[in-house]
This record gives C-alpha cells, structure tokens and sequence, in this order.
C-alpha cells in the first residue's frame, strides 16, 4: 500500500459488504486504515470485503450490527475497540428505500427508513463520540480527536416525490450533522457530511442497468457520467485525512453536478 494518509487508524464503516460503502472500506484500506465492515445482511460478502482488505495487506474484521438498534450498535463498538484498541473514523453508510406514493406510505415504511437512515446514524455516531473522548488525542496519528463522515445524498436539498421517507432521512442527517459540528467542533472532533448524486450501486440497479435508463439518468447528471463507488471512496478518504483537517461541518457533493438542477439549464 504506497498511500497511506490513514496509517495506524482505525474507521468503521456500516453497511460496508456492497455498494456504496464497500468502495469506502477498500479506499480506507489502501490509505492504511485498519477496517471494520459492518453489515445486517448478506454475510459472505461482508467477509469478501474482509478478504479483498487482507489480501492488499490491510487489517479488517466484519461485525454484523443493526445500526437502528441501540444494544446492538453499543456491542458493535465494543468488539470493534476490543479488536483494534479504538475507532478513529466512523462513516455512517447504512441506508435503505422502503419506495411508496406518498398516499400510500405506510407507517412501516416511514419508520424503517428513518430507523436506518437517521436514527442510525446518531447511534453510531454518538458511540464514536464517547470513544473519541474516552480515549483522547493522538496527535501522532491525526490532527483531529475524531472524524465522523455522514453519507447523506443530493436529497438532503432536492426533493424526491414518491421517496419521502428517504428525502426526509436525508435532510435530517444533514441538521444532524451540522448540529454535531457545531457542538463537537471545540473538542476537535470534525464532523461532515458526503451527499452522492447518481452511482451505480445495487440500490438503484433499475436506474442504470439498461442503456434507455442510463440515457434519462444522465439528463440529471451535467457531467454526462454515472458515479462509481471509488468515487465516493476517494472523497471519504480525503475527508479522513489531515488534508481537510480545516473541513467541518459540510456536505461534499459528489454529483456530477446534480445539484446544479440541470433542468434549468436552457432557461427552465
């Protein structure tokens, strides 16, 4: 591993056997991170995303955890700090979509996502918080007491009919976000947030996976490209590192320019 702008830190990713938060964990792993992958489902690849990081000479352990449920979150970072002696990076990418016509959203629905897609995220994060405290600086391995990174979406500010739920998530991680910058800030813990555009993960398989699809995505995309994983990856890893040590309490957008709505592009 030539690049190693995380060496001798350790980040927890959730949701980290596909998608969005695989490309995280590799990235994280071949900047030096040691890695744990989190995941509620689908075992065996937690365990490849393991293997794929030991196998680049990293250092990974996976810990199934739902981020929604408090026991299991606090269990979580116990084995996590137990294995690794402490979590210096936590990024928070467990998501989900429970889709609906706003008439016909279910209470379920509503809850499930907001589980996951919010609550989670204070969960874990509030657990990074009290290692970060409990365990102190170490100037030697970061500028910063702690990093969280939120994954959020272009959705935290563009609305989504028939996805309230998740729009709803998101605009809420965003305040949570915030809100943890402005309070944790004094005590050098940075706080941000990632809002991806259109990528190409499993989540949104029926958006890209045939040439018709792809060609309406794109209409919402200026620069003309889907996004991959390892897009996503390589803003995480920057976001980590001491070369944002001065970044706090934002959204990075890796869109391709989603959030220029380009709609309005020929006046609307």
């Amino acid at each position: 591993m030539a690049d190693v702008k995380l060496k001798n830190q350790t980040v927890l990713v959730t949701g980290a056997n596909s998608g969005l938060g695989k490309g995280i964990a590799l990235a994280m792993a071949a900047n030096g991170a040691n890695v744990v992958v989190n995941y509620i489902s689908n075992e065996p690849a937690a365990f490849d995303v393991v293997n794929q990081i030991n196998e680049m000479g990293g250092a990974a352990i996976a810990l199934k955890a739902d981020v929604s449920d408090e026991a299991q979150v606090q269990e979580m970072f116990r084995n996590a700090v137990a294995h690794f002696g402490t979590i210096d990076i936590l990024v928070n990418n467990a998501g989900l979509q429970r889709d609906a016509a706003f008439q016909d959203m279910t209470l379920e629905q509503w809850n499930m996502v907001i589980g996951v897609n919010l609550t989670g995220q204070f969960l874990c994060s509030r657990e990074a918080v009290r290692e970060f405290i409990k365990r102190g600086p170490r100037p030697d391995v970061s500028k910063a007491l702690g990093k969280i990174i939120c994954i959020s979406s272009v959705h935290e500010v563009i609305p989504w009919g028939g996805h309230a739920n998740y729009a709803s998530s998101k605009g809420g991680v965003m305040q949570l976000m915030k809100s943890m910058a402005q309070e944790l800030g004094g005590r050098k813990i940075r706080v941000n947030s990632i809002g991806p555009g259109a990528i190409r993960t499993p989540i949104n398989t029926s958006a890209w996976d045939t040439p018709e699809a792809l060609a309406k995505l794109l209409t919402l995309v200026p620069y003309d490209r889907i996004g991959e994983p390892e897009d996503i990856g390589k803003a995480a890893v920057w976001l980590a590192s001491d070369d944002a040590d001065y970044v706090h309490g934002t959204t990075l957008f890796v869109d391709g320019g989603m959030t220029c709505y380009p709609g309005f592009a020929t006046n609307g």
